[in-house]
């Protein structure tokens, strides 16, 4: 069974062109360079963070969001940022009667932006609320506390093996990945995108109509 249904929040609920195309301006740098070099990091393994050092060894994310901030140039998002599957999909969980909670690697500006959008969730959670990141599998052990069900009927939706469906699989939940976004695009061909994610999905308009089936047993 599936009671309840988690999603990570960068390149799952919300596009981030964005807010990585305001980071290129911030570092004074084409978007199309930067975009270049984010995915030559990621698909190198790296942390994403490592992009910044390459425009400006020493680079603080911390420090430098305070910076922008100061500036008049906060970290931002908005309803036009959502996907446009999000609302509907989350909708119709919830009207099926499926817990819905939204828990990623966010700050505490960007946990206030989710829950100023109203979705249709149960819990919004980030992990400067939990003092804990992912990939660390305690992050999962907190959605597991959240959500009302057994950690195996929790299904985690994300757009990455490394910081979603591996460390959630760790932790004993079942797992969504979504093909969708630079992780994704990259990652795909991965054998732990077939081996360790529960299904793959290319929508999260899929995911209804995914768990009324394996809650009816025909999956």
């Amino acid at each position: 069974m599936i009671r309840a249904v988690v999603f990570d929040v960068g390149e799952c609920l919300v596009d981030e062109t964005r807010e990585y195309g305001t980071w290129a301006d911030w570092l004074g740098v084409p978007r199309h360079t930067f975009s270049a070099v984010f995915g030559a990091v990621i698909a190198q393994g790296l942390d994403y963070r490592e992009t910044f050092q390459v425009f400006r060894p020493g680079f603080d994310l911390t420090v430098e969001r305070e910076k922008r901030a100061a500036a008049g140039q906060p970290e931002w998002f908005g309803e036009e940022d959502l996907y446009p599957d999000v609302r509907p999909s989350l909708a119709r969980l919830r009207q099926a009667g499926i817990w819905v909670g939204i828990a990623g690697n966010q700050t505490l500006r960007a946990g206030g932006i989710l829950r100023s959008l109203d979705l249709p969730s149960d819990m919004i959670a980030t992990s400067d609320d939990w003092g804990v990141a992912k990939p660390d599998p305690a992050f999962f052990e907190y959605v597991v506390k959240a959500a009302p069900c057994e950690p195996g009927e929790i299904l985690y939706v994300g757009d990455r093996l490394d910081n979603d469906v591996r460390p959630a699989a760790s932790v004993g939940l079942q797992t969504a990945l979504i093909r969708r976004g630079p992780w994704a695009i990259i990652q795909q061909h991965d054998p732990d995108a077939e081996r360790v994610a529960t299904v793959r999905i290319d929508s999260l308009a899929e995911l209804p109509a995914y768990v009324e089936r394996v809650n009816a047993g025909v999956l």
